[in-house]
């Protein structure tokens, strides 16, 4: 198999061109236009369906999925009545540092906007989870994450109220839950454990995110302990499949 020098690292093999050389015409449109949208920049406005077309010379069906697959991926964004180049995504470490610090670190701006902060009675399953008794009073936090005011992700959060009683009233639902255990109830996150796997939003979801219901995304579940080992919070955040990606560093057995 010949690979072009110009390979870029972890690009498809021969970018995605099967053995036998054929392609699907859609297929061969869609690189001419990531080769477009290098040229414009983030932020680039795209020519339409109707100039694609006549430029390549091929149905305007065949531009569309090729721009669907494009906006899929992340590599456009809808603006108005236009398309524009997105911007690079979001990288979220997968370690115990949270939102905040992660969407920071790349020189965006953090934020969350409050959905509802509710207190019901532990169900079973979450009762088992957290370590509380069936029937105590636990919070559900719940808030559209965003980054630069583009909302990007949605997180509900489930604690016991005897962890943090005052949640309702000491906590800004626009800062970081993760400082305020820290720096004003003292407490320590010791280890997590998490589970990735791609779903679809509902109806709901979609709506609060401001994305298709068809669009993919990412949605972690992960179960924190303190440091003194005492399960402390349930998370489920949905992550927009075209706006994150996620890195983790890892290490070898140590072997004596």
């Amino acid at each position: 198999m010949d690979y072009p020098n110009d390979q870029a690292p972890g690009a498809p093999i021969r970018s995605g061109i099967p053995e036998h050389g054929r392609i699907p015409k859609y297929y061969a449109v869609k690189a001419r236009i990531a080769v477009l949208l290098d040229e414009l920049g983030e932020g680039g406005l795209l020519p339409t369906e109707r100039e694609l077309a006549q430029r390549h010379e091929v149905a305007r069906e065949t531009v569309r999925q090729a721009l669907r697959e494009l906006l899929l991926e992340g590599r456009l964004r809808r603006q108005g009545r236009g398309t524009v180049v997105a911007g690079p995504k979001l990288e979220q470490p997968l370690s115990l540092a949270s939102y905040t610090e992660g969407v920071s670190r790349q020189g965006r701006r953090p934020g969350r906007h409050l959905i509802g902060l509710d207190r019901f009675p532990c169900p079973e399953g979450l009762a088992a989870e957290i370590a509380v008794e069936r029937g105590e009073p636990v919070w559900h936090l719940e808030r559209v994450l965003l980054a630069d005011d583009e909302r990007v992700g949605l997180e509900s959060t489930y604690v016991g109220v005897a962890r943090v009683p005052d949640l309702d009233t000491e906590f800004d639902p626009d800062s970081s839950f993760y400082a305020y255990l820290r720096d004003r109830l003292g407490i320590a996150f010791g280890d997590a454990d998490e589970r990735i796997e791609t779903v679809l939003a509902t109806p709901r979801e979609a709506l609060l995110i401001g994305t298709p219901p068809a669009l993919p995304m990412l949605l972690i579940h992960r179960l924190s302990r303190d440091a003194d080992g005492r399960p402390l919070e349930r998370v489920r955040t949905l992550f927009r499949g075209d706006r994150f990606s996620f890195s983790a560093h890892l290490r070898g057995e140590q072997r004596s």
